[in-house]
Parts: C-alpha cells; structure tokens; sequence
C-alpha cells in the first residue's frame, strides 16, 4: 500500500518539478547577447553581457543591472 502511494506521489508531484526544473536549466545555459528575458520581479529586459552566475542586462529606458541567472524566469517572446 505505502510503494503504490510513494509511486503516486513520484509521478503527480515529484517527477514534474524535476522536468520543468531541467527545462529551466536549460533555457539559461542557453540564453545569450541581446535575448529578451522577464524576471522573477516581472521586469522584461535584454541581455547584454552574459557572465558565469550574472547576466548583465538592459531596462527599457537603457539603465543596466547585473541579475543573478537564478533570477530570471522565462525568455521572453513577443
């Protein structure tokens, strides 16, 4: 009874969070220069400089931050 439980729990809960979390892993290894990203602040920005654990990045009105990669969200598409 608690294995067919566990292997529910695995499947419903466990096994998406680690997909989607991969999928995330990849999209900012594969992020580079001039790619459109929104972040965890809901701010959409550019990348202008990519470094090892920070992206340097541009706000609309052309102030730049650096942001941590684990900052950021999503790319962002239009």
């Amino acid at each position: 009874m608690s294995f067919s439980l566990f292997a529910i729990f695995y499947f419903l809960i466990i096994r998406p969070q680690q997909k989607q979390q991969e999928e995330h892993t990849k999209m900012l290894q594969e992020l580079k220069k001039g790619d459109v990203v929104l972040t965890n602040g809901g701010l959409i920005v550019e990348i202008t400089k990519v470094e090892e654990t920070f992206f340097t990045v541009k706000n609309i009105d052309g102030t730049t931050m650096r942001v941590s990669k684990s900052f950021i969200n999503s790319k962002w598409e239009d």
